[in-house]
């Protein structure tokens, strides 16, 4: 239907004066900033449109990320509780490692001549019988282990090597009823027999004559008599002293320093090549005698 009356210019002279007042607008923002004041106001009209465009997504990753269903709650305190199980058991085995370590230090600080050769054992088993006091170490003779070597802890002498095998040894401890030690008093130099009697913490020393000057709490050291124990080194303490006129002979009791009832690793000492004085060999004759029942 066509209008009978027409208004208004063409459309062409309507999209040159828009073009027109386009460029003039153009022109007068650029140099001018004369819409700058109306822009911002433009802009905050514009805002809260835009807030609520974006709101339904804010909703939904908010929702996401802190609603979550009970079994996946149940599921994290589970992991977090076997999580802390291995925590745990790791920093149990750092502190067996630890105190590993201690020992191997404390033991290789043990009071050895830094001219002797010295090798570290670790125990393997410990003997089941009550009346036989023998551990099983894990050098053999393919560690050049052989029978009457010393043997001692960080702290003094533990024993001798009994049976040498290919790759283990038994080893036989100061306190075992078959054993015997010549030993001096560190103190005076007297020299006295130390005999285990089958108890962990006890030795005997017999035959002890009642003018012998011998106190609680001497400290009994190897003499060195008989070649298997190095001279010098730390087996026992006095703890009782009974002179009974009655008796023949004193009765004297001590304690082995070394901690016979919780070894893990000894040290195997290897004697330093000497020879023996032969005025010295009359001594030597009844200790290699006594050393071993």
């Amino acid at each position: 239907m066509n209008p009978i009356f027409k208004h208004g210019p063409a459309p062409q002279h309507r999209l040159f004066l828009v073009l027109l007042c386009s460029a003039a607008l153009i022109f007068f923002d650029h140099k001018m900033n004369s819409f700058e004041s109306a822009r911002g106001f433009l802009q905050s009209m514009v805002s809260p449109l835009q807030y609520l465009a974006t709101a339904p997504k804010q909703m939904m990753n908010w929702a996401a990320e802190n609603i979550v269903t009970r079994r996946q709650l149940i599921d994290d305190n589970e992991q977090y509780k076997i999580n802390e199980l291995v925590f745990h058991e790791q920093a149990l085995q750092l502190d067996i490692v630890k105190r590993e370590n201690n020992r191997l230090r404390a033991l290789l600080a043990s009071p050895v001549r830094s001219d002797a050769k010295k090798m570290v054992a670790e125990i393997l088993a410990v003997d089941s019988d009550p009346y036989t006091h023998q551990v099983v170490i894990n050098r053999g003779a393919n560690d050049g282990v052989y029978e009457g070597q010393a043997v001692i802890d960080d702290e003094g002498i533990v024993g001798q090597i009994l049976h040498v095998g290919t790759t283990s040894s038994r080893v036989l401890l100061i306190t075992d009823v078959t054993h015997a030690i010549p030993v001096r008093i560190s103190r005076n130099g007297v020299r006295l027999i130390a005999s285990g009697v089958g108890v962990i913490d006890r030795l005997s020393h017999n035959h002890v004559p009642h003018s012998s000057d011998i106190r609680t709490g001497d400290l009994l050291v190897t003499s060195g008599l008989g070649s298997k124990f190095p001279e010098g080194y730390p087996v026992s303490k006095v703890t009782s002293v009974i002179q009974d006129e009655s008796r023949a002979f004193s009765q004297i009791q001590s304690q082995p320093v070394a901690k016979i009832d919780r070894l893990r690793y000894v040290l195997l000492l290897w004697p330093e090549q000497a020879k023996v004085p032969q005025a010295k060999t009359a001594e030597t004759l009844p200790a290699k005698k006594a050393e071993t029942k």
